[in-house]
């Protein structure tokens, strides 16, 4: 036992000696390090589906993608890691599914994507933060080197979420943008004589140039009719993906005009005349804004030099008269 104890104060002095107050801390981080690494390797195999054996044992094995099937599913090299890198509980599955549906990702390995570019971001900050202490020499007190491992790791794991979150965001400004026009020129597909499934079709290869995110939302619409879903369904779902409160209002609107058997045309013309109303009332609000957040500009960039010229000269004759 004294000999175990002196051999862990020897290497114990001899950590602090070359890596400072957290030479054991880091020690035992690299170890954790190299023993996952050891491990990696058998976490990477994944086990033979036993029905792929016997149907190997059989001899009726062939090429899924030589065929031509199932193409398009999810990655592979992520596959293996699905138990790891989804969530167990159902809800929260849902709900991150959601996200990257708003966000624009359709994937089926999206939520594998993202669960693993948070890992990656979170280990990579890790490493580069404890890099830094040892090649800085500890970086000061305990406590500072602790942050600068720390905060790397913490901005890594958080950096695919703030992504995610600035592209819902931008593609929500990006519908709410089109909505009206893509409104208008439903009403007018429908006055011509147009189905709502036909109109859908138009406005979706017409505003695609300019409104990309609305145009994607409408081209799933028109193909799950032309599948056959229920159009009531198709509708609510589009309004679930896109989470916005204009487009849930114009959808029951429409839910209500096709169950009560209203005129589209009447419905799509009052419904269109108010989001009008509302992206001219957008930019009256921001405009309205405008002068508030230039306030601080003003104050910063025009008030400083305004001093100067006025003041300066009166405090350099003060300065002068004094020196005489």
């Amino acid at each position: 036992m004294e000999f175990l104890r002196s051999l862990f104060d020897k290497a114990n002095g001899l950590l602090v000696e070359q890596f400072g107050e957290l030479g054991p801390l880091i020690a035992v981080g690299g170890l954790g390090v190299l023993l996952c690494l050891v491990a990696l390797p058998t976490l990477m195999k994944k086990q033979k589906d036993p029905y792929k054996k016997l149907r190997e044992s059989r001899g009726d094995v062939t090429d899924d993608k030589k065929n031509g099937l199932r193409i398009g599913g999810k990655n592979e090299k992520l596959d293996r890691f699905a138990q790891y890198l989804e969530p167990t509980d159902e809800e929260e599955l849902s709900a991150t599914q959601l996200m990257m549906i708003r966000a624009g990702y359709r994937s089926k390995s999206s939520i594998q994507m993202f669960n693993f570019a948070k890992l990656a971001l979170g280990i990579g900050g890790l490493l580069l933060g404890t890099l830094y202490v040892m090649v800085s020499g500890g970086g000061g007190s305990a406590q500072n080197s602790v942050l600068i491992v720390l905060i790397p790791g913490l901005a890594g794991y958080y950096a695919p979420k703030y992504w995610i979150t600035k592209r819902m965001q931008t593609r929500e400004e990006q519908i709410n943008a089109g909505f009206p026009d893509a409104l208008d020129l439903m009403l007018v597909c429908v006055e011509a004589g147009q189905s709502l499934d036909q109109a859908i079709i138009k406005v979706a290869r017409e505003i695609k140039p300019s409104y990309p995110a609305l145009a994607e939302e409408y081209e799933i619409v028109s193909y799950e009719m032309k599948a056959g879903k229920d159009k009531t369904k198709v509708l609510r779902d589009m309004g679930e993906r896109v989470g916005i409160q204009d487009v849930n209002s114009f959808i029951t609107t429409l839910i209500q005009s096709a169950t009560f058997g209203t005129s589209v045309a009447e419905a799509l013309k009052v419904y269109a005349d108010e989001m009008r109303d509302k992206r001219v009332m957008r930019a009256e609000e921001k405009a309205n804004k405008l002068p508030t957040k230039l306030t601080l500009f003003t104050m910063m960039f025009c008030v400083p030099p305004l001093l100067v010229i006025l003041i300066g000269p009166s405090i350099y004759g003060i300065a002068t008269d004094l020196g005489r």
